[in-house]
């Protein structure tokens, strides 16, 4: 267990130095997150929608798409020059790579995420600051459904023409269930209710987490087999 741990954390390590080096994806990704936001905002009308009630989708929407660009990547770095087969040929067992490659997506779209949130406090002006632990929990929560799913899909996908178009159309539906839950808890949280409020929401969040990591997981191997 101890040597899997380290394996795939040295996966997810290769992964962000990359990245840090290039850091195009981030700024790309950040760059994305801030123009959605904007055309969020000033596409509401402030007199007949109230900042509240716009604010969680709004939140929401930036995180999601933001997240499918980020896992986009997950793979493309390995096809070039076929790293990929070297990766295959290796004695890393599948279940660490596929550890390795979530928890470097999960640093990357959770960096945009924090990136992105003051920015989305700032447009919005929403209540959040006392709040910010349970805000936190919920992004975390529906953060690693989406990089779970989405990095089973980055993988099916990598291989095939056209990558960057197919992902979103095999992610989206997946995104749905943990996206709702994410604007349900989100806005009993800026409503300044506890979360207990919205109990069956947190539930499904949690059993969406447990299911899509797992499901991933089992699944992996086999995707990379194609």
């Amino acid at each position: 267990m101890a040597d899997h741990l380290r394996l795939a954390a040295l996966i997810a390590a290769k992964d962000l130095a990359v990245e840090w080096r290039s850091k195009t994806a981030l700024v790309s990704i950040v760059a994305f997150a801030v123009l959605v936001s904007a055309i969020l905002y000033f596409a509401r009308d402030p007199t007949a929608v109230s900042a509240l009630d716009t604010a969680p989708g709004a939140l929401w929407v930036t995180y999601s798409f933001s997240a499918m660009i980020a896992l986009n990547r997950a793979f493309q770095l390995e096809q070039e020059n076929h790293a990929m087969d070297g990766l295959l040929l290796s004695p890393i067992p599948r279940s660490a790579i596929f550890v390795g490659k979530t928890l470097a997506n999960l640093a990357l779209v959770g960096a945009v995420e924090a990136i992105a949130l003051p920015l989305f406090l700032l447009f919005y002006d929403v209540p959040v600051w006392h709040r910010l632990p349970a805000l936190s929990l919920v992004v975390v929560m529906a953060t690693v459904a989406m990089v779970a799913v989405g990095t089973l899909f980055s993988s099916m996908v990598i291989r095939t023409r056209f990558a960057e178009f197919m992902l979103p159309l095999l992610l989206l539906p997946f995104l749905v269930p943990p996206v709702i839950s994410g604007v349900e808890l989100t806005a009993t949280i800026l409503a300044d209710r506890p979360l207990s409020a919205a109990g069956g929401w947190l539930k499904l969040l949690a059993a969406f987490d447990l299911t899509f990591v797992s499901l991933s997981a089992l699944l992996f191997e086999s995707s990379l087999e194609q």
